[in-house]
């Protein structure tokens, strides 16, 4: 039996035809009025039984969580708060939801806490809320499709066992077939990885650039969209174990280019939900205003989500150097006050989320895109500029987020390349196929990293990163 979404009966003009409708169950009020959600929409579609004329037995296998196919003619609302409305003429029910069972769940009808709520993701998803979050997460991830598909991008998959740290950072994760219990030593004691499935000492990804960069050495432009994984032990509300990142690489691309393309993917991105969630947009605003009620005014959000989001897509993005940005720091009340948990006293500085925030809402007041960073602060393969000390990095800081990318030209040098690997104590062997396109054709060549879920935490105005991915991996978890 063929059912029609809701979403399409909800702005349908085909009055006093009849539909089949297939859903779960959000309320059922006077033995008469079902409200039923598909999942196509925020919004439920209201049904209307004749109870005086269905089986009693049935009524009650009508509850909340359940499961229903429902046929009827689509007839004008008689009742405020729906255009339109369903006369049921047929009731099945294809799962039954048990209504005591269901009080142990976050499906019951009361309010839960968002922790509540993380306890049980599988069911999560049913609600208002996740559902409008995971319904603006898979509209932004086709958005970035079709952003590169039309600028004349490739979609390269890299790989997510790797043998490489592309940010040279350590923290990984390794992969291995080896008995845990009794693995192969070598005669210093150390485990002979190879003896193991690749024959190496491999790892699940932390990012898909180097590969990437040679691709882009040969497709023109390419663009990554995958998992990648860091064994950093941050229980923060920005940071997760597991995350899918977004990461075009341009040959033929210096840094001013690279932050152009930035500036343009992003706001085409934000732009693209702005135009195509509008209900799932309008109920996130609402709840973020609801809970800034209860909220200190200093943690209030500085303007409604969706005035948010235009003022990203209608606004240039600020350029600072790293320098510039150092003075701004130094000289700010904050800093000057001892208000900030990492103080800023010289150049050279990592900079910190409290720092990027600082810049981003209270100086500029609007996205800012840092370049020129210490090259003692940042990864071996950005371009060394010719002062010798800052390289061609750039990171785009956002209100409410701190980094959202992070990005760079790379070094096309191959004798610098080189000298920077050598300090770092990075392998030339281990990365000889990334030398070598240095060797042969060697050009100007760009590229950044945007962290998916920090663009969704950004566009859904949640203030938790564990809130905008299905089944949230962190330290200590990693249940489903």
């Amino acid at each position: 039996m063929t059912h029609t979404p809701i979403v399409e009966l909800l702005s349908s003009d085909s009055i006093h035809q009849e539909f089949t409708v297939k859903g779960w169950v959000r309320s059922f009020r006077a033995n008469q009025f079902v409200a039923l959600n598909d999942g196509s929409t925020i919004n439920n579609l209201q049904c209307v039984v004749d109870f005086e004329n269905t089986d009693p037995t049935l009524l009650k296998r009508i509850t909340v969580g359940a499961a229903v196919a429902i046929t009827g003619t689509l007839e004008e609302s008689q009742g405020g708060g729906q255009r339109v409305e369903i006369k049921v003429k047929e009731v099945e029910i294809e799962g039954d939801a048990d209504p005591e069972e269901l009080k142990k769940t976050i499906l019951s009808p009361k309010r839960h806490t968002l922790e509540k709520l993380r306890e049980q993701a599988h069911l999560r998803v049913r609600t208002n809320t996740f559902g409008a979050i995971m319904r603006l997460r898979s509209k932004l991830s086709f958005a970035i499709h079709e952003y590169f598909n039309k600028n004349g991008y490739y979609h390269a998959h890299t790989p997510i066992i790797t043998g490489s740290d592309a940010e040279g950072a350590g923290e990984m994760f390794r992969v291995s077939a080896l008995d845990p219990e009794n693995p192969p030593r070598k005669e210093d004691g150390t485990i002979d990885y190879s003896k193991d499935f690749f024959g190496k000492e491999t790892n699940l990804t932390v990012s898909g650039q180097l590969e990437g960069e040679t691709y882009a050495l040969g497709l023109g432009k390419i663009y990554t969209f995958g998992p990648t994984f860091r064994a950093e032990n941050s229980n923060t509300s920005r940071h997760l174990a597991e995350f899918w990142m977004v990461e075009p690489e341009m040959a033929f691309c210096d840094l001013d280019g690279n932050m152009d393309l930035a500036e343009d993917f992003i706001k085409y991105v934000i732009n693209y939900a702005l135009e195509n969630c509008q209900d799932d947009l309008a109920f996130l605003e609402e709840r973020q205003t609801k809970e800034d009620q209860s909220k200190p005014a200093a943690e209030r959000a500085a303007m409604p989500l969706r005035e948010k989001l235009h003022f990203i897509v209608d606004n240039n993005f600020k350029r600072v150097s790293y320098t510039e940005a150092i003075d701004i720091l130094r000289n700010s009340k904050p800093n000057k006050k001892k208000k900030f948990k990492y103080p800023i006293n010289e150049w050279g500085a990592d900079l910190q989320s409290e720092h990027e925030r600082f810049l981003v809402e209270k100086h500029f007041k609007c996205p800012v895109i840092l370049f020129d960073y210490p090259a003692n602060i940042k990864a071996f393969y950005m371009r060394l500029n010719e002062d010798g000390k800052t390289v061609r990095a750039m990171d785009v800081l956002f209100p409410g987020i701190g980094e959202m990318v992070g990005g760079s030209q790379r070094e096309e040098r191959l004798d610098v390349l080189k000298e920077k690997m050598a300090a770092l104590d990075i392998s030339e062997e281990e990365l000889s196929w990334y030398l070598d396109t240095r060797k042969f054709g060697t050009c100007t060549h760009s590229g950044f990293g945007l962290g998916f879920e920090r663009l969704v935490l950004f566009v859904t105005g949640m203030t938790n990163i564990r809130d905008v991915i299905p089944y949230p991996r962190f330290p200590g978890h990693a249940e489903f």
